[in-house]
């Protein structure tokens, strides 16, 4: 055999144990990331992190005539505090939330706050990964949501919520929730606005960049009270968790105040999206 064809030869053997020895490297970090849990994820959080969506945007009407009237601010704030870090069983953890969502008409001459729903809530949650590795997790949650007024402008219900949230894909996170009330007598007809269901899609357009989310919620009645809510989020930058956030919102209940009132908004803002809840 001469020089040149023994300098191929080994050159073809270093090539494939190379590769060899890289295709066994990306496997085994393949298998490390697919074997962090959804459990692990989950307490990988501190004990006080976000809970929903954490955003500031502004707006306008797309049903009414353009004004300071019919413009707002609407921003939420959300955080969750993990109450304990050993299970009460069964992988199942205890936590309290705090949710508020406000409407604030800065665009007006003494800028009011037009309403703001208060949303505590204590509960439990189950994080689970299935054999395909996709990740989820279920929730049963008690929670109370008023708006903090009295007379007639007082809105107010307890309610048991079942909450559901999972991957089907690399692509696509679906989720449910199942709302079981006890109305207050001051607004008894809420639950034909607000309905017991609530079921929501994400799909990630371009992987760490752009994601859409739809939100769909069914009053009780067989009409067409309820609400859609679609949103747009990209992310400019990869190494944080602050996205230029587009959401548009169609229907009734945006807020408790006016939940009889048929709105349309579109609102433009930053958001800060939490770790765990959203499987981005």
């Amino acid at each position: 055999m001469d020089e040149k064809c023994l300098f191929l030869r080994c050159s073809h053997y270093l090539v494939m144990l190379l590769f060899g020895v890289t295709s066994v490297y990306a496997q085994q970090q393949s298998d490390s990331i697919r074997k962090k849990t959804a459990t692990e994820i989950f307490l990988s959080q501190p004990n006080f992190s976000a809970y929903k969506d954490n955003y500031f945007i502004t707006g306008v009407s797309l049903r009414d005539k353009l004004s300071k009237e019919t413009s707002d601010i609407k921003y939420q704030i959300s955080f969750k505090y993990l109450l304990s870090r050993k299970p009460l069983f069964d992988n199942v953890y205890s936590f309290i939330t705090y949710t508020q969502k406000s409407f604030w008409k800065v665009y007006e001459k003494s800028s009011p706050f037009e309403d703001i729903n208060f949303n505590p809530t204590i509960g439990v949650i189950r994080p689970y990964t299935d054999k395909k590795n996709r990740i989820g997790y279920y929730s049963l949650m008690f929670e109370h949501e008023s708006n903090g007024r009295d007379s007639l402008q007082s809105r107010s219900w307890n309610f048991l919520s079942f909450n559901w949230q999972g991957q089907i894909s690399n692509r696509v996170v679906l989720k449910t929730r199942i709302l079981v009330p006890f109305v207050s007598g001051d607004n008894p007809d809420l639950l034909e606005y607000e309905g017991f269901l609530e079921a929501g899609v994400s799909y990630t357009l371009i992987p760490k960049k752009l994601y859409a989310e739809f939100l769909l919620q069914k009053g009780s009645k067989l009409d067409w009270k309820g609400a859609l809510q679609t949103q747009m989020v990209y992310r400019p930058f990869k190494s944080s968790n602050q996205y230029i956030f587009l959401q548009w919102y169609h229907g009734y209940a945006e807020g408790l105040l006016d939940y009889r009132k048929e709105t349309s908004m579109i609102r433009l803002g930053i958001i800060i999206k939490p770790t765990f809840m959203n499987f981005y």
